[in-house]
C-alpha cells in the first residue's frame, strides 16, 4: 500500500475519495408488497416495464442531494428523472411525471421500485393509479430485484460522479442533466441492445410503429 502511495505521489496522481453515504436507520416496519416483475427484465417493445430507484450525490455546499431515475427496460433509456436536496415523495413523483409526459405510455405498464417509504406512500399510490400503471415491488433486502436501475446508477457514479466534486446542488444538477440527456441516452452504446444507444433504439421502434 505504501509503495503504491509513493509511486502515485511521484507521478503526481491522487486517488478519488468519495464521501460515503450512511443512511439513518428506520424503526418503521417494512411491509412486503407484491413483486410482479420477479426479475423478469425481458420486454417486447417500449413502455412495458419501467424501473425506478434513488441514488445519492454529494455536494460541498449542500451536502447530500438525491437523484431519482426511471428506466425503460426495453431501450435502457432514462425516460424520467428528478434531482432534489430532499429525499421526499415529491422527488419520485416528479421523476415519474417527467417520464409519463415524455413517453405517454398506454395503461397497464408495470412500474417497479424498492420498498422505500416514498414508494409505498399513499400519495405515490394515487399517482400510479392515475396513470393506469401497476406497481411492482422488490422483496425486502433484495437489490437484484431492481438490478437494471441499480446498474445505471453504478455506471453514473463510475463514469461521472466519482471523478469530480460538485460545489453545490445547482452545479451537480446541470452536470447530471448533461450526462443523462447528452451522453447516456444519446451517445453511450449498450451491448444488451445490439450496441445501439437508448435513443437510437427508441427512434427505430417509433419509426416502424408510427
Amino acid at each position: 500500500m505504501k509503495r503504491v502511495q509513493r509511486l502515485m505521489k511521484k507521478a503526481g496522481l491522487r486517488s478519488i475519495i468519495v464521501k460515503k453515504f450512511r443512511p439513518t436507520s428506520s424503526k418503521q416496519k417494512v411491509v412486503e408488497r407484491e413483486n410482479i416483475l420477479k426479475r423478469d427484465f425481458s420486454t417486447k417493445t417500449l413502455n412495458e416495464k419501467w424501473v425506478d430507484d434513488i441514488t445519492y450525490i454529494y455536494t460541498l455546499k449542500h451536502g447530500w442531494c438525491y437523484l431519482a431515475s426511471v428506466m425503460d427496460l426495453h431501450t435502457k433509456k432514462i425516460v424520467g428523472y428528478s434531482f432534489s436536496r430532499k429525499m421526499t415523495t415529491e422527488l419520485i413523483i416528479k421523476a415519474l411525471e417527467n417520464a409519463y409526459h415524455t413517453q405517454k405510455p398506454d395503461e397497464g405498464l408495470i412500474f417497479h421500485s424498492d420498498l422505500g417509504t416514498q414508494y409505498t406512500s399513499g400519495e405515490f399510490a394515487n399517482i400510479i393509479k392515475k396513470y393506469g400503471m401497476t406497481h411492482s415491488f422488490s422483496y425486502k433486502g433484495s437489490p437484484y430485484d431492481n438490478a437494471c436501475i441499480e446498474s445505471f446508477h453504478a455506471i453514473l457514479k463510475k463514469e461521472e460522479v466519482n471523478h469530480v466534486q460538485y460545489f453545490d446542488y445547482h452545479s451537480a444538477k446541470l452536470v447530471l442533466f448533461q450526462y443523462i440527456e447528452s451522453w447516456y441516452n444519446r451517445k453511450r452504446m449498450h451491448g444488451s441492445i445490439s450496441y445501439k444507444t437508448p435513443q437510437e433504439l427508441e427512434n427505430e421502434i417509433k419509426a416502424v410503429t408510427s
